[in-house]
């Protein structure tokens, strides 16, 4: 495959404060690559540095094989849609679409006819006459990616595109977003707080944390073997639960304040280290049947799913399918398979073990993210 992005080790910075630091990511081109983490994590500022809206610092920065530190940003033919969709008011949908066409010098006939094919394929075509103020928030995001579709970039490039729509709005664009790219074959780059967005969305997730790439893969690679005890509680909802513990002095259990669960694998006695278990993974038991007991907090059922928070501290998380028959202030037993639970050690690393310890099959030892990983479907 193609590369269509790369960037070695670039960095920015805001007079002192260290904004970005040594990236090295590689894009393949026709790939949908998500950059997710929390807030001030540096996500928007790589994607305004692709867009040419941020000078980097230090460091290379390629598309479509041209060196781009220098190009500015109508140069770099990148198409941005923004959270706040930045449609110009006084215009018509057609002519949101065709200014760019026109600014270029494309005749009014050509632009036009250009318009109507992308709007065909965004569902726009019944409303090229109405003003944005007469649009709903989604008709007026299919108008902000179409208006970028219609200049053939070599990258699409998504700021939050989707935060300011309601939860169920959010669901469907997220879906018309994907088959477009799919439609498309386009590479994008898409910016989101929202790790469901992320998993549901990319081929390829680059999880970010005070301007460092974390980790980065495929989304259920990072869901199965986070490679930090960061990204095992950021990616996953409910989150992974992760607990302070320490081996016991046979280095076959895990000692928690409230109970004991068996290892995979032997470790060093002593070792302290964070025990990470996934809701979905930890099955409500009788008392007395479980590796532990413990006392019920909260209950919470959607119909299709119960939400169990423990009374213990740290509190666990767990997930039943169906409608539970537990209650608040019951004492159940909690079942864990050796096999689903997740080391951390006292860095906040991931442990591997000489048997895998993740109950998904085995892969390939994780990359380390120090290095350029080649990003693709």
């Amino acid at each position: 495959m193609t590369l269509q992005i790369e960037l070695n080790g670039v960095n920015k910075f805001y007079g002192a404060y260290h904004a970005l630091k040594n990236i090295d990511l590689a894009i393949e081109k026709g790939s949908f690559v998500a950059l997710v983490g929390p807030s001030g994590c540096g996500k928007s500022t790589l994607l305004r540095s692709l867009a040419g809206l941020e000078k980097i610092t230090t460091g290379e920065m390629r598309i479509a094989g041209d060196r781009m530190n220098d190009v500015p940003p109508r140069k770099r033919d990148v198409a941005m849609v923004f959270q706040s969709y930045a449609l110009y008011p006084h215009m018509t949908v057609e002519q949101n679409l065709t200014y760019s066409l026109r600014i270029r010098g494309v005749k009014k006939a050509e632009a036009r006819k250009a318009a109507e094919e992308v709007a065909a394929t965004t569902g726009l075509a019944g409303l090229m006459q109405r003003y944005p103020r007469e649009l709903s928030g989604g008709q007026r995001q299919r108008v902000a990616m179409s208006r970028a579709i219609i200049r053939h970039p070599k990258a699409f490039l998504f700021d939050e595109p989707l935060s300011n729509l309601d939860a169920a709005l959010r669901v469907h664009m997220r879906k018309e977003i994907r088959a477009l790219h799919d439609r498309l074959h386009a590479t994008s780059v898409y910016v989101t707080h929202d790790q469901i967005e992320a998993m549901t969305m990319a081929d390829h997730v680059v999880v970010m944390r005070d301007g460092v790439i974390e980790q980065q893969g495929r989304p259920l690679d990072l869901y199965d073997r986070p490679a930090n005890r960061f990204v095992a509680g950021f990616i996953g909802s409910p989150a992974m639960n992760l607990v302070s513990a320490r081996v016991d002095e046979g280095g076959t259990h895990a000692v928690l304040d409230f109970g004991r669960l068996p290892l995979a694998e032997g470790l060093a006695p002593g070792t302290p280290v964070t025990v990470g278990i996934r809701p979905e993974h930890i099955r409500i038991v009788p008392g007395g049947d479980g590796d532990f007991d413990i006392p019920v907090g909260s209950v919470e059922s959607t119909g299709s799913a119960t939400y169990v928070t423990s009374a213990t501290q740290p509190e666990l998380a767990i997930v039943e399918n169906g409608r539970g028959l537990v209650r608040s202030g019951d004492v159940v037993g909690l079942a864990i398979d050796p096999a689903q639970l997740h080391l951390f050690d006292r860095e906040g690393k991931r442990i591997e073990l000489a048997r895998s310890n993740v109950g998904v099959p085995r892969r390939p030892p994780f990359e380390e993210t120090a290095r350029p990983q080649r990003i693709g479907v």
